[in-house]
C-alpha cells in the first residue's frame, strides 16, 4: 500500500512542478476542440483512426525511451509498480496525443461526400 501512495504522490508533485505546461495543453486542446466543433463538416469520424494511431505511436515510443531519459533501462525495472508507473506514464502521453490529434485531424480532415 505504501508503494501506491508513493506513486500518486509523486504525480502529483510532478503536476504541481508542470502546472504551467499543463495548462497551457488545456487551453490548447479547447482551442482547437472548439474550432473543430464550430466547423461544419469537420470528420470526426474519420479522425479517430488518425488519434488513435498516433496515440499508440507516442505510447510505445514513450515505453521504450523513457527509462533510457532517465539513465535507467528496462532492465532496472524490477518490482510491479515500477513497470504499473512506466506503463502509466507511458498511458498519460498516449492520451494527451490523442486529445490533442482527435480535434486537430477531425479540423483538418473534410467530411466525405
Amino acid at each position: 500500500m505504501y508503494e501506491i501512495w508513493l506513486m500518486l504522490n509523486i504525480v502529483w508533485e510532478t503536476l504541481l512542478a508542470a502546472w504551467p505546461l499543463v495548462l497551457v495543453l488545456l487551453l490548447v486542446f479547447a482551442g482547437l476542440t472548439w474550432a473543430a466543433l464550430s466547423r461544419r463538416g469537420a470528420a470526426w469520424r474519420t479522425a479517430w483512426p488518425v488519434a488513435l494511431g498516433g496515440a499508440a505511436t507516442v505510447g510505445v515510443l514513450t515505453f521504450l525511451a523513457l527509462p533510457s531519459l532517465t539513465r535507467s533501462s528496462l532492465g532496472e525495472l524490477k518490482y510491479w509498480v515500477d513497470w504499473l508507473t512506466l506503463a502509466g506514464l507511458a498511458g498519460g502521453f498516449a492520451l494527451v496525443t490523442a486529445a490533442l490529434l482527435l480535434p486537430l485531424a477531425a479540423l483538418l480532415k473534410r467530411q466525405p461526400t
